[in-house]
C-alpha cells in the first residue's frame, strides 16, 4: 500500500503545515484516492494504448517483411474458365472472403496466387475464385530460379547444359545435377564480382579524362569561340594527351581483362518445363540461385532464409529496385545522418550558448527566439528549395567556378550531393538542437556559475569546465530528436541529391574516400520510390516493408547510442542534470 501513500502525499492534501490527527489524515487520504484514481487509470489506459499501437505497427511491418523470404511450397494450380483450363506452377500467398458482387446474398471466396515467370504470364499475381481453382502439390523437381531479369521463374527442372571443351548435359535424376548447377552459379557469381571490381577501377581511372573531354566538347559546341576559349581548348587538349599517355597502358590491360572475363560467360544454360508444357532456357549468367522448396528440409529452409536476408542487406538493388538489396541506401542514410550531426551540433550549441549566456533580454533576442520557434514549423520541402537555391546553385556554383573551372560546364559541386543534403537537413533540425541545448543551459543551477566566478574563473573557463559538461545530456537529447527527424525526411532530399539508384557510394576505398559531391540513396526515399513509383507494386511490397523495418531499427540504433552516452554522462555528473 506504499504507492497509495505516495499518491496521497503528492496530491497536496488540505495544504496544512501541521500534522493532522490519525482519523482526519485517513479520511483526507481516502478523499485523495477517490479524486485521483480515475485520472491515474485514464493516464495508464492511454499509455497502454499508445505503446500498443506502436508495437502493433512494428509487429505488422515485421510480419510482412520477414515472412516473405521463407520458402513456401510450390503448388500445381489449375484455373478453370470459359475458355478452358490453364495450368500453372505457383505459390499460394493469400486468401480473402467477401460479398459476391453478382449476388449479394452469397459469399465470394478468393485465393491469391503468385505465378512468377513475369516474362511469360500476363500478371505475376492473380486472384482466383475458389470454385474455379484446383490446387495440389507440385512434383519435387519443380524449383524456383531467381534471375537478374524478370524476377523468379518457376518450373520443372529438365536439364543443365554446359558448353566448352567438353560439352555435357546433366539431367535432374543425376546425383551430380544440383552440385554441378551450384558450382556453375558460384563460378558466374565470382566472375561477376571480378567484372564489377574492374569496372569500378576503370571508371575511377578514366574519370578525370572523361571530365576533360566533356569540358573540351562544351567549348567546341559554342556558336562563337573566343581567343580565350581557344587558349583554354589548347590547354585541355594538351592535358588530355598527357593523361591518355599516362593511363593508356593500365586502361588497355584492364579492358583486355574485362573482355576475357566476359567471353564464355554464358557457357551453361538451365532448361525448365512450365506446367502447360512450354520449355524455357535460362542462361546461368542470369541466375542468382536455384532452390527446390518441395524437397527442402527445415535446416535448408533456415539456411536459405538467412542467405536471402544477408543478400538484402549487402547487395545492390535490381529490377527497378523491386528486388535485390538496399546496401547503398543504408550507407547513404548513415553518411547523411553523420554529416548532418557534424554540422548541426556545433551550430546549434554555439547559438544556444549565445542566447543563454551572452545575449541580453532585448527586442533583438525576442525576435531571434521567435524566429527559431517559427523555423521549426516550416515545411521541410521549403528547406529543400532553399538548399537547392543557396547551397547548390550559389555556393556550389561558386566552388565550381573557383576550383573546378576546367571541368565546367559539367558541375562538380554545383549539383545535388550528400554534402548539400546534410547541410539542408542541418538547417531543418537546428531549431530542435538550439531549444534543447538552451533549456539544458538554463537548467544548470545559478549557484554553479556564481561559485565558479567567485573562485576567479574566466567566462571561457566557466563555459568549458562547468556549463558544457553539465549541459551535454540535454544537448544529446536535442541531437537524438534531430537524428530522428533527419533520418525519416524525404521531401527536401529529392531536391538536393537523393537518387533512385546511385552508381557509386559516397564512401569507398578510393581517395579521398569520402566523396561529398556524389549523389546518394536514402532508405526513406527508397521506400517512397519502391512503394509508389514501381512498375510492379505487388512484387515490391516485401521490399517496402523490410526497408521500413530497417529504417526504424537504424533510427533506434542511432538513438540508442546517443541515449547510452547521455545516461553515462548523467551518472558521471551524479544525476544533477
Amino acid at each position: 500500500m506504499g504507492w497509495w501513500k505516495t499518491l496521497g502525499s503528492k496530491a497536496g492534501i488540505a495544504g496544512k503545515s501541521s500534522p493532522s490527527p490519525a482519523g482526519e489524515g485517513n479520511s483526507e487520504l481516502s478523499l485523495a484516492r477517490r479524486r485521483n484514481l480515475p485520472a491515474v487509470w485514464l493516464c495508464g489506459l492511454f499509455t497502454i494504448l499508445s505503446v500498443g499501437m506502436v508495437l502493433g505497427v512494428l509487429l505488422l511491418i515485421a510480419w510482412h517483411a520477414f515472412g516473405y523470404y521463407w520458402p513456401r511450397p510450390i503448388m500445381d494450380i489449375t484455373v478453370r474458365s470459359e475458355d478452358g483450363e490453364k495450368r500453372f506452377y505457383g505459390i499460394v500467398v493469400g486468401h480473402q472472403t467477401g460479398i459476391n458482387p453478382a449476388d449479394p446474398t452469397k459469399r465470394l471466396s478468393q485465393t491469391r496466387l503468385r505465378l512468377a515467370n513475369r516474362d511469360l504470364v500476363e500478371s505475376e499475381f492473380i486472384w482466383v475464385e475458389d470454385e474455379k481453382l484446383a490446387i495440389k502439390p507440385a512434383p519435387a523437381t519443380v524449383g524456383v530460379v531467381e534471375r537478374t531479369e524478370y524476377g523468379d521463374a518457376i518450373g520443372n527442372l529438365l536439364e543443365l547444359k554446359v558448353e566448352g571443351d567438353h560439352p555435357t548435359t546433366i539431367a535432374p535424376t543425376d546425383p551430380q545435377f544440383l552440385p554441378r548447377l551450384n558450382d556453375e552459379i558460384r563460378r558466374v557469381r565470382e566472375r561477376k564480382a571480378k567484372i564489377r571490381r574492374l569496372e569500378r577501377e576503370l571508371a575511377y581511372l578514366v574519370e578525370p579524362l572523361q571530365k576533360l573531354h566533356a569540358a573540351a566538347a562544351a567549348i567546341r559546341a559554342k556558336p562563337e569561340i573566343s581567343d580565350r576559349d581557344r587558349q583554354k581548348l589548347t590547354e585541355l587538349e594538351g592535358r588530355i594527351k598527357e593523361l591518355e599517355r599516362d593511363i593508356s597502358p593500365r586502361q588497355r590491360e584492364m579492358e583486355e581483362e574485362l573482355t576475357r572475363l566476359r567471353q564464355g560467360a554464358e557457357r551453361a544454360t538451365l532448361t525448365l518445363a512450365l506446367a502447360d508444357g512450354r520449355e524455357v532456357e535460362i542462361p546461368i549468367w542470369k541466375v542468382i540461385r536455384v532452390y527446390l522448396p518441395n524437397q527442402m528440409s527445415l535446416r535448408e529452409k533456415v539456411g536459405h532464409y538467412l542467405s536471402k536476408l544477408w543478400e538484402f542487406y549487402t547487395t545492390e538493388p535490381r529490377e527497378a529496385n523491386t528486388e535485390g538489396g538496399i546496401y547503398p541506401a543504408i550507407v547513404g542514410t548513415v553518411v547523411l545522418v553523420f554529416l548532418m550531426t557534424l554540422a548541426v551540433v556545433p551550430l546549434g550549441v554555439l547559438a544556444a550558448i549565445y542566447l543563454s549566456e551572452y545575449a541580453r533580454p532585448n527586442l533583438f533576442t525576442k525576435l531571434l527566439r521567435i524566429s527559431i520557434n517559427n523555423l521549426a514549423g516550416v515545411p521541410s520541402i521549403v528547406f529543400g528549395m532553399f538548399g537547392l537555391g543557396f547551397f547548390i546553385y550559389t555556393v556550389g556554383g561558386l566552388i565550381d567556378r573557383t576550383f573546378f573551372a576546367d571541368q565546367l560546364p559539367t558541375p562538380t559541386f554545383g549539383t545535388g550531393g550528400v554534402l548539400w543534403a546534410a547541410l539542408t537537413l542541418a538547417l531543418l533540425t537546428i531549431p530542435v538542437v538550439i531549444v534543447a541545448a538552451e533549456e539544458s543551459f538554463a537548467a544548470i543551477p545559478q549557484g554553479l556559475r556564481e561559485g565558479a566566478l567567485a573562485l576567479g574563473c574566466t567566462k571561457w573557463q566557466l563555459l568549458r569546465r562547468i556549463l558544457l559538461p553539465n549541459a551535454l545530456p540535454g544537448i544529446l537529447t536535442g541531437v537524438i530528436l534531430a537524428v530522428e527527424r533527419a533520418a525519416g525526411e524525404v521531401a527536401p532530399l529529392m531536391l538536393v541529391g537523393v537518387v533512385k539508384l546511385a552508381p557509386s557510394l559516397p564512401v569507398d576505398s578510393y581517395p579521398p574516400y569520402l566523396h561529398l559531391e556524389r549523389k546518394f540513396m536514402h532508405l526513406g526515399f527508397h521506400i517512397y520510390d519502391v512503394g509508389f513509383q514501381s512498375p510492379n507494386v505487388e512484387a515490391a511490397l516485401p521490399v517496402v516493408y523490410l526497408t521500413a523495418f530497417t529504417l526504424i531499427v537504424l533510427v533506434l540504433l542511432l538513438n540508442g547510442v546517443a541515449l547510452w552516452l547521455r545516461n553515462r554522462l548523467r551518472r558521471e555528473l551524479g544525476g544533477e542534470v
